[in-house]
Parts: C-alpha cells; structure tokens; sequence
C-alpha cells in the first residue's frame, strides 16, 4: 500500500456536537475540538486515489473545511441517516473529474442506499437540476482502489451488521458495539486503529469507553483515536483520563498511515 493519510471530516454522533437546544459545557465549548460534525473520513492513497468513507449530511461542509477537492470512491458502513445522507453533494465530484462515482457496500446497505436516493439510481424522465452519477458494487471481501487493498470488517451495530474497514494497518471502526468471533483474525496486527466510543453511560448500539479500551486492549494497536463521540465527552478532559496511546479524534485531524 505504501503511504496512506487519513482525514476525520467528523468525528460526532448522529446529532453532532453541538447539539441544537444543549447548553451543556461542551456544546459551550471554546475548543475547536469540541465541534463535531457527523462521522466520516477521507483516505488519500500515494497515487493521488481519495476515498470518502461514508457520505455524512455535513459533507459539503466538511470537503470546504478539509480542501477535500477529490472523491474517487465511496465506501458505505451502513445506510443509517448520518452516513448517508451527504450523497447529493458528490454530484460536485462528478463535475470537477468528469466520471462515474463507484461506492461499495454490503448487499443490505446499498438496497437502502438505493431506496433512499432513488431519483440518484431511477431518475424520472424529465430531470430538474443535476444528479450524482453513481454506480454500486457489492462487497464480499477484500477490493483494491489505485494502490490501496480494503479489507471489510463485518461488526455489529445493535443487532445490525454493518462494516468496519482495514486499509493495511489501520482500521475504521464506526458504530458499532459488538465485534464478532470472525472478524478479530481480520484485525490483527493493526497498529493505528480508530473505533466508535460514544460516551461513558452503556448504550444499546455503541461501545461505551470502556467497552473500546477493552478492545484495544485486545488488539494492542500503537495509536487508537475514538470516533462517533457525543457531548458527554469533552475533549481535553477526557483525554486526560485515556491511557497513553489513546484519545480522542477531532474533525481535521489527520494521520499518516506508512506501511512501505
């Protein structure tokens, strides 16, 4: 794979920080770190391919703030509102690289996509106004775009199964709370992993902290950045509480993923 970097575009829950009518500390907050749009990121492999990982309704928002200028592919994690629902905006992409935009995705997700967007992949006769132009490809195992193999990682998001992806040593991990028996030999040896950590309080479809530092303790990686935060967890003070080698990610934040 060689050189990888990765961008958060987000790092927030459904809601993101702030959330509309909270006047908590954090929603208050003055650090730039503590504003969270919905969660996404950006992969930029070393030929130039850039890969959007989930399309949040923040999307345009985050590509300005990001300078992200290119979408080469996008992978879904699942179809739930928060990931999805930035589409639209792609259809920008396709202007500036005059191409179809190949997303990938597990069966269920991509009917739901589909269902959702509609007018995308059963456009009416009589159109008003662009439309993204799409086209989907289901995943089963491991893909390649440009330089970079995708590894999908099946984990469990309630009772739902969606996808974590591994791009040789790192791992995306959003929205789930349950890693099965099978997908732990698909992690191994990850040394920068980012996993969804929602707040302290149990909740039915998200790791708690202390449910992700249980997998990280598991998986032993170098560096491990929660993702899919809400306002229960301000950034500096909960990362003085971490042990060393995890915190918290933050939108802009970028990593530099080397595996050459």
């Amino acid at each position: 794979m060689g050189h990888a970097r990765v961008t958060f575009l987000g790092s927030g829950t459904s809601h993101g920080v702030p959330m509309i009518g909270c006047h908590c500390a954090t929603c208050r907050s003055d650090d730039p770190r503590d504003r969270r749009w919905r969660a996404s990121i950006a992969i930029a492999l070393a030929d130039g391919t850039s890969v959007l990982v989930d399309a949040s309704p923040d999307l345009r928002t985050q590509a300005l703030a990001c300078h992200l200028d290119r979408v080469d592919a996008i992978l879904f994690t699942h179809a739930h509102a928060d990931h999805v629902l930035g589409l639209d905006d792609v259809r920008r992409y396709n202007v500036l690289q005059r191409a179809v935009i190949p997303c990938y995705g597990d069966p269920l997700t991509l009917r739901q996509v589909r269902r959702t967007f509609r007018y995308v992949f059963d456009p009416p006769a009589e159109r008003g106004g662009g439309i993204p132009r799409l086209q989907t490809f289901a995943v089963a195992g491991p893909f390649c775009l440009g330089p970079g193999e995708f590894v999908p990682v099946p984990i469990l998001h309630g009772r739902q199964p969606v996808l974590g992806y591994r791009l040789g040593s790192f791992a995306y991990l959003t929205d789930c709370n349950a890693i099965p028996n099978g997908s732990w030999p698909l992690l191994a040896g990850v040394r920068v992993l980012a996993i969804d950590a929602l707040r302290y309080r149990p909740h039915p479809t998200h790791f708690t902290v202390d449910q992700a530092l249980a997998v990280v303790e598991r998986l032993r990686p170098e560096r491990t950045y929660f993702t899919h935060i809400c306002h229960d967890l301000p950034h500096a003070a909960t990362c003085e509480r971490l042990p060393s080698g995890v915190e918290l990610a933050y939108d802009g934040l970028t990593l530099d993923i080397d595996d050459s």
